[in-house]
């Protein structure tokens, strides 16, 4: 697993404000980028027919994934839905098994037994997401139960978007957790759009993270394409539930750029809704606020997308030469 800076290197200045060390800022950007570019390569391989199912691309959204797993410990926990693959790229995940998970290669995680959207990984408690919307914050929730129960002081993240808001396990799951203090964090990336419907469909909030009060536990709103904002909500968040003290519901507002999903043309959106919030790309934004503070410069930049693309075409390449599970194996592993 990457060595990552952990909050406690995020010391408030006398205004109040984190000044954070060169380290971590670094290491969010790179695993920022890390993760455009591994979806932006997953998107090039479905359209060439490379691996079959669907794909769910993340691209715009990278911010509220990155901020929000960035510092995890290895024993916490992530509950991923389907549009959440690079949450285990940040969690640690090996690329080349990502990516055998996309192509259902024998050696990927399930063994080529699932959908390249149910990206799991156990050695690193980042629970299978399943199909159903809102299904993984009832699971996560669980696992947050045992936590507590086992008198552990590991966390479980939960991310989700705005669709399952709307869900009743949501509400569920919320409601739980707040009676039994788990140790939880609810990230939802409202991204506007559940599939076609609208959020002003959805719901009459302004902010989903009121839905929080509903339930007696804290609920904030961030802008979804600030990776500090959304890494100082969650990093406050873990160190809450870490010590005893109940769930929140952060609220990330982002924007997927592209459809639902690979196959989506997603033409119920504006070109010039979708234009604006490209302008406020969050890879774009953290390189000029790095840029501007003398951290990033145009070979660093380089140097940062050249390793990941050494990276990203070795585990591409691995993925295309493991072999396909055999038919005769399809049965292990199923409990009878």
């Amino acid at each position: 697993m990457a060595t990552k800076t952990t909050p406690a290197e995020a010391q408030p200045t006398t205004s109040g404000k984190p000044a954070y060390s060169r380290e971590l800022l670094l290491g969010l950007y790179k695993m920022l980028v890390k993760c455009r570019m591994c979806d932006e390569k997953a998107r090039i391989l479905f359209r060439q027919s490379k691996f079959a199912g669907n794909f769910y691309s993340n691209v715009g959204q990278e911010a509220g994934e990155v901020g929000a797993a960035y510092t995890l410990r290895e024993d916490d926990w992530v509950a991923p839905s389907h549009r959440d693959w690079t949450s285990n790229i940040i969690k640690g995940v090996p690329l080349k098994f990502c990516f055998a998970q996309l192509y259902a290669k024998a050696t990927s995680p399930d063994k080529g037994r699932s959908s390249p959207a149910h990206m799991g990984y156990a050695p690193l408690h980042i629970i299978t997401p399943a199909s159903s919307i809102a299904g993984q914050l009832n699971v996560g929730t669980g696992v947050a139960l045992g936590i507590k129960k086992l008198g552990q002081d590991s966390v479980v993240v939960c991310f989700f978007g705005d669709g399952a808001t709307s869900i009743g396990g949501f509400h569920e799951a919320l409601n739980f957790a707040a009676v039994h203090r788990l140790p939880v964090v609810y990230l939802c990336q409202n991204n506007l759009w559940a599939e076609s419907v609208p959020l002003r469909l959805q719901t009459a909030l302004t902010n989903l993270s009121d839905r929080a009060k509903a339930y007696g536990f804290p609920g904030v709103s961030v802008d979804g394409n600030d990776i500090l904002a959304v890494y100082e909500a969650a990093t406050a968040a873990i160190e809450r539930a870490r010590a005893g003290e109940g769930p929140t519901l952060i609220e990330a507002k982002t924007y997927r750029w592209y459809g639902h999903s690979e196959i989506d043309p997603a033409k119920y959106r504006s070109k010039e809704e979708v234009e604006a919030w490209k302008k406020q790309c969050p890879v774009l934004r953290f390189e000029k606020f790095l840029t501007d503070k003398k951290i990033l410069n145009d070979d660093l930049k380089k140097k940062v997308a050249s390793d990941i693309t050494a990276e990203i075409d070795e585990a591409v390449e691995f993925a295309e030469a493991s072999p396909y599970p055999k038919p005769e194996d399809a049965a292990d592993f199923v409990w009878s």
